[in-house]
């Protein structure tokens, strides 16, 4: 079990829809919520791709959000302008919770270092970028690496160049590059795999709706929590339809620490909130006055609340003794008694 409770990432991606002030009021919205940090992603469509238009730049016709579109239409309507990121970042500052940000080039990293990024997010499609990984890492800040598609084999050789360019802090986040995407393509049974496998902390990054698989993600070993959000769903945007609204970002930051707390130990047996619940357990009980030498029947001795008398599996042993003092009613019934 983590020692501390999930982090909660809230990605802003595409969300800001083109406005600044809308930007703004998503950190805003994050840090009411409680959550530890706001993600937004450094990229323009020329550091990401060209504008060709060719089928093999195009999404495919029957993709949910985008079917149909550019990468470089896509990611000049999605992208955050880097003229803003100063202002995301203050703002952050100001409320009280981390900005960073996933670079796409060494254009980026520069920009971010520049803005005193403290640590740095690799996006599941740039798992394979290993020279942007050795960049990152090369700052020594903290490194984030999602795992969208990618094999073990890949997640290995993104983690050694990380570690092989200086980085001593690398968190890993088990995630599935669908947007959105299926809770049954989550696979949230290989969160303890990867942390075996590689004796790394490990997260989620979630495109899933709602905020089930991230709290059962917390069950399994997530420190880590990243999902999307926006101010309102009905807003529309890039991703809205699989983002969060304040309201379950709030819900997930109460909800994620509370299964953390609850993960506790492997020790079985009674807790220490459980100790007043052990004196109400059934015992035998005298249940009316009896005399010495009457007999011990069904209607004069019962096993009831609390404890203190003979467990109740003696009663086919008492009964049919005989008392051997007088008891009153509600006196526990043991062996001197009988």
């Amino acid at each position: 079990m983590s020692k501390t409770k999930p982090y909660i990432v809230a990605e802003m991606s595409g969300n800001h829809n083109g406005s600044l002030d809308r930007a703004l009021q998503l950190v805003d919205a994050a840090a009411d919520a409680g959550a530890d940090a706001i993600k937004i992603q450094t990229y323009t469509a020329d550091t990401l791709t060209v504008d060709v238009k060719h089928p093999r730049f195009q999404l495919s016709a029957g993709h949910e959000l985008w079917g149909g579109e550019y990468l470089y239409d896509l990611y000049t309507r999605a992208h955050t302008p880097w003229d803003w990121h100063a202002p995301i970042f203050d703002r952050a500052r100001e409320r009280g919770i981390e900005a960073f940000s996933s670079p796409f080039d060494p254009t980026a990293v520069e920009l971010l270092e520049k803005l005193g990024a403290p640590r740095y997010k690799i996006a599941s499609s740039e798992i394979t970028d290993l020279p942007l990984i050795r960049l990152c890492a090369s700052t020594g800040k903290p490194i984030i690496i999602s795992t969208g598609m990618a094999t073990l084999k890949e997640i290995t050789a993104a983690v050694d160049a990380a570690r092989g360019a200086g980085a001593t802090d690398i968190t890993v986040l088990s995630c599935t590059a669908s947007y959105p995407a299926p809770p049954e393509s989550t696979n949230l049974r290989r969160i303890p795999v990867l942390a075996e496998a590689l004796r790394l902390p490990i997260g989620l990054s979630d495109h899933t709706l709602g905020i089930g698989v991230p709290i059962a993600a917390v069950a399994l070993g997530a420190v880590l929590i990243e999902k999307h959000v926006t101010l309102d769903r009905a807003d529309g945007g890039v991703d809205s339809a699989f983002s969060l609204d304040p309201g379950e970002l709030a819900a997930l930051v109460v909800e994620s620490e509370r299964a953390w707390q609850a993960l506790g130990t492997t020790e079985i047996g009674p807790t220490e909130a459980e100790k007043e619940g052990l004196r109400f357990r059934r015992s035998l009980y005298v249940v009316t006055d009896v005399k010495a030498g009457d007999p011990v029947t069904a209607q004069n001795v019962r096993s009831i609340r609390p404890t203190g008398g003979l467990e109740p599996d003696m009663m086919s042993i008492a009964l049919g003794r005989v008392f051997s003092a007088d008891a009153a009613k509600g006196t526990p019934l043991t062996w001197d008694l009988i």
